[in-house]
C-alpha cells in the first residue's frame, strides 16, 4: 500500500481528494507483547523483567472458575452419550452398579432395500438433545436419573460389509447387557436389527415368553427380499418362524401404504398376528387403537419387547428415514402411546430404529427418536417410585451373571 493510502482500505473515494491534499493518518502505537499488561484488556501494567510472560494473567484467565461434571455440562460439550450418562460397556460394572437401563447402540444398515444411512443413527439420537443434567419429565412428573440407574453401554461391535458378523455382534452386545439385568434401549441402525436384538432378550428370558408390540408404517413380515433372508423386511417373520416370539404374542401399529401383498397377510393371520392400520387410528383415534393394544399385548407374554420404527411417523414430521410412508402418526400420539404402554406392561427391551441423518432436517427424527427413549425411561422411573421392580431378576448366564 503506498504511504499515505487510507488505512480503512481506501473508504474515501480517490476521484474526489487530490493526490496532495492525501494526508496520511497517525499510526496506533504498538502493543508492547513483551510487558505484562493489566487484568483489563487495554490497560497498560508497568514493564517487567525480560521474556515474564504469565498470559493468563494478563488477561486475567487466572481467575478462579467454577468446574462442572461432563453430566452437567451442555449437551454439546464432551465426549458423546445419550443424556451425558455414564459410557460404561463392560458387563460386570453393568451388573455390579446394578444398572435398570442401558442404551446400546446398534449402528449398522447392510440389510436397507431403500435408502441407506441408519447407521448414523444411533450417534445422531444421543446427539439430538439440548438438556444437560437432571430430567424432570414434565407429562409424568418424574425426574427419572434420580429414580433408576441408566448408563449408556456403547455400541455393539458392529463393521460394515458382512450382515453376519453384524447381526452377531448385536445379538451379543444385547445378550451381554439384557443378562446382567438391565433393560437395553437398542438404538438402530436400520430393522433387520430386531432379529438379533429380541432373540438375545427371548433367551435371557426363558424360560418365560416375550411378546412384541410394533410401531412401523410395514409389517416386516416378508418372506424374504430378493432372496435375503435377513433384510429389514423380514425380522419379524424369521422371529416367529425360529420360535423366539410367538405369533400369537404380536401386536403391530400403524401399518399403512401399499405392502405386503395378500399372501403375506394371510400368513399373519395364520400365525396369529394383530395389526392395527393407521386407517383404525384414523377412524377411532389413538387413545381407543393403543387401548386394545395393551390388551392384546398383555394376553398372553410373560414381558413385552418394544420395537418402534421411525417410519410409523408421518415423514412431515420425520422425514430421516430410509422408507418414509405419508399419512403416519403425529409425534405426540407416539411419544403417548410409548408412555402407556412401559407404564402398563413389564418391558423386557426395546429398539428405536430406522432414523437415517443424511435425510433428516433439524435433527426433527433423530430428537423424535430420543424423546421416544426419554419416555420410555420415564415411564420406568414411575414404576419404581411407586416401588415396582423394573430390572430383569433372572437366573445366572453362562457368562456367570446373575441378574439382580
Amino acid at each position: 500500500m503506498p504511504a499515505g493510502a487510507p488505512l480503512d482500505g481506501g473508504s474515501e473515494p480517490a476521484a474526489s481528494t487530490p493526490a496532495a491534499r492525501i494526508t496520511s493518518r497517525p499510526r496506533p502505537e504498538a502493543i508492547d507483547v513483551t510487558k505484562r499488561q493489566s487484568r483489563t484488556p487495554g490497560g497498560r501494567a508497568p514493564a517487567s523483567g525480560a521474556g515474564d510472560h504469565v498470559f493468563g494473567k494478563q488477561w486475567g484467565w487466572d481467575l478462579e472458575i467454577t468446574r462442572y461434571s461432563d453430566f452437567d455440562l451442555p449437551t454439546y460439550v464432551g465426549p458423546v452419550s445419550f443424556s451425558k450418562l455414564p459410557w460404561i460397556t463392560d458387563a460386570a460394572e453393568l451388573a455390579a452398579r446394578g444398572v435398570d437401563v442401558a442404551i446400546v447402540g446398534a449402528p449398522y444398515d447392510d440389510m436397507v432395500t431403500h435408502r441407506p444411512g441408519s447407521r448414523f443413527g444411533p450417534r445422531a439420537i444421543r446427539e439430538a438433545q439440548y438438556t444437560s443434567g437432571g430430567f424432570n419429565s414434565l407429562q409424568l412428573d418424574v425426574r427419572p436419573f434420580e429414580e433408576l440407574t441408566v448408563v449408556d453401554a456403547g455400541d455393539a461391535n458392529v463393521v460394515p460389509a458382512s450382515y453376519e458378523r453384524g447381526h452377531a455382534a448385536i445379538y451379543q452386545k444385547v445378550r451381554e447387557v439384557a443378562a446382567t439385568g438391565a433393560i437395553p434401549i437398542v438404538f438402530g441402525g436400520d430393522h433387520s436389527i430386531t432379529w438379533p436384538s429380541a432373540s438375545a432378550i427371548a433367551e435371557v428370558r426363558r424360560p418365560g415368553s416375550i411378546g412384541i408390540v410394533h410401531f412401523d408404517a410395514h409389517a416386516d413380515t416378508a418372506p424374504d427380499t430378493w432372496g435375503q433372508l435377513a433384510a429389514h423386511g423380514s425380522p419379524m417373520r424369521r422371529l416367529i418362524e425360529s420360535g423366539a416370539v410367538d405369533g400369537r404374542n404380536f401386536v403391530q401399529i400403524g401399518l399403512r401404504g401399499y405392502w405386503p401383498p395378500t399372501e403375506v397377510l394371510e400368513w399373519m393371520h395364520e400365525h396369529g398376528l394383530r395389526w392395527h392400520l393407521m386407517t383404525e387410528i384414523e377412524a377411532r383415534g389413538a387413545e381407543a387403537v393403543i387401548d386394545d393394544a395393551i390388551a392384546e399385548a398383555l394376553d398372553g407374554p410373560d414381558a413385552i419387547y418394544l420395537s418402534v420404527d421411525i417410519d410409523v411417523v408421518d415423514p412431515g414430521s420425520a422425514p430421516g428415514t430410509g422408507t418414509p410412508e405419508p399419512g403416519g402418526m403425529l409425534p405426540r400420539e407416539l411419544l403417548r402411546a410409548i408412555r402407556r404402554i412401559v407404564g402398563r406392561v413389564e418391558l423386557a427391551g426395546m429398539d428405536i430404529v430406522e432414523v437415517a441423518p443424511p435425510y433428516d432436517w433439524a435433527e426433527s427424527t433423530a430428537m423424535l427418536a430420543n424423546r421416544c427413549a426419554l419416555e420410555a425411561i420415564s415411564a420406568l422411573a414411575v414404576k419404581r417410585r411407586a416401588g415396582n421392580a423394573v430390572r430383569f431378576a433372572g437366573l445366572v448366564t453362562g457368562s456367570g451373571v446373575r441378574a439382580k
